[in-house]
């Protein structure tokens, strides 16, 4: 294992007594923040022999439909019992009630819940030799000779394998901000960013069985998608399932919107006003990346604290935990040779990778998502083939399809005629 200069050397499974520097215990990275960016980025840091703590607060779920795509069962090994439920098709309901499936040839979305999918990355990443602190992080500060110390609000609680320990500071040459959309870390560390365009999200786990919407096997394998203003002024609302339990709910960027009130609504739409709810969840989505997500010294940010979730559909896991792949393999080449450039190819390399998709979902939001006149019309393009086919093929794999010429020109055709009235909705 690679470790810091006068600190102990250790396995990453035999850790023994943590070193200690002026009271704090003493890491080569720091990951603050348990979801799938902080874990993933974690588990690449212990992987390459690093000596790696992941800060969670614990008992923390994140609202989310929990839709993954094939690419990242792929590309991040997840085990198939973790899914859920798998989609082979879209219903999107337009704010007259059209109804249009969008079925999925080749193909399926893989549906997770979070609670059980971002325990299993943490687990993960804590065999592979990180160490799980539960703890909140309150202050980041400098520390000695260039490293910096997490300040935690006590008592936080360190799991080694050698038994737990309680610290209130700890130590590191280097943090990995993946707190969320509205990051501690990203305040402290990089203070001057502007705020980028964000929804709050509110969504409700209910059981699937037992309530009156048709029968469960009719929706086990399909995701309702609802593009209306009573649901959202702004964005949408969903009904997507998880097997024994379905995800109903939606967002605005808009303050003081009733999110629960459109989420009950949304759940007497769709047959679910009787079903027993299991758990609450509210959170801010960010949906544009930050301009910058490195301080130029030794912090950087990761998963939705880097503002990585997609424009319009609100997709947020496989960038958490792609953004937490490439942030890893900044970090670890800043750790091995202690050159800040290197943190700041980051997120270069993320928007090499995504930037034009990100580009073209913020601008399909921005131009249908304004009113239901607009939204009616969105919804009827999606009843072209060719938008499906493109649709689906960008999403599951995570590039823009390669179709033919023709067919990018029709689609490009219909969305001028729908949008200046001119093509029937």
């Amino acid at each position: 294992m690679k470790s810091l200069a006068n600190a102990p050397t250790a396995s990453a499974t035999t850790l023994g007594p943590l070193p200690t520097s002026f009271g704090a215990a003493f890491f080569d990275a720091v990951v603050i923040g348990g979801g799938p960016a902080g874990a993933t980025a974690a588990l690449e840091l212990a992987k390459a022999g690093y000596r790696t703590a992941l800060i969670e607060r614990g008992g923390r779920i994140k609202p989310c439909g929990g839709a993954i795509p094939p690419r990242l069962i792929q590309d991040f090994a997840i085990p198939r019992h973790l899914l859920k439920a798998e989609i082979s098709s879209a219903r999107m309901i337009a704010p007259s009630g059209r109804i249009v499936d969008m079925p999925i040839d080749n193909g399926f979305v893989g549906m997770v819940d979070r609670d059980e999918f971002d325990e299993f990355l943490r687990d993960r990443a804590a065999k592979a030799g990180a160490v799980r602190i539960t703890g909140q992080f309150e202050a980041l500060e400098d520390g000695h000779g260039g490293t910096r110390t997490i300040r935690l609000k006590a008592p936080s609680e360190i799991n080694s394998p050698t038994g737990s320990h309680f610290a209130e500071r700890i130590e590191a040459r280097l943090v990995i901000g993946a707190d969320g959309a509205r990051s501690a870390v990203a305040r402290q560390a990089l203070p001057r960013q502007k705020p980028v365009p964000s929804v709050f999200a509110y969504h409700e786990i209910v059981a699937s069985e037992g309530s009156s919407a048709e029968p469960a096997q009719g929706r086990a394998a399909r995701c309702d998608v609802f593009y209306q203003g009573a649901i959202s002024p702004d964005f949408y609302g969903w009904v997507f399932p998880h097997g024994e339990t379905t995800s109903i709910g939606t967002g605005t960027a808009k303050k003081g919107y009733g999110l629960r009130k459109a989420v009950t609504d949304l759940r007497a739409a769709s047959g679910y006003a009787d079903a027993q709810t299991i758990r609450r969840e509210g959170a801010p989505i960010p949906l544009k990346p930050l301009k910058r997500w490195d301080d130029g010294r030794n912090v950087v940010l990761a998963g939705d604290a880097a503002g990585v979730v997609a424009p319009a559909s609100g997709e947020g896991i496989y960038y958490a935990m792609e953004s937490a792949r490439i942030v890893a393999e900044a970090s670890i080449a800043f750790l091995a040779t202690g050159k800040a450039e290197a943190l700041k190819s980051a997120r270069a390399k993320f928007m090499v990778d995504h930037g034009r998709i990100f580009m073209i979902l913020g601008m399909l939001q921005s131009v249908w998502y304004r009113s239901d006149w607009l939204r009616e019309r969105f919804v009827a393009i999606c009843r072209d083939r060719d938008v499906q086919r493109l649709t689906w093929e960008s999403y599951m794999h995570k590039r823009l399809s390669r179709a033919s010429p023709a067919a990018h020109a029709r689609i490009l055709w219909q969305n001028i005629g729908h949008y200046l009235g001119w093509r029937p909705a």
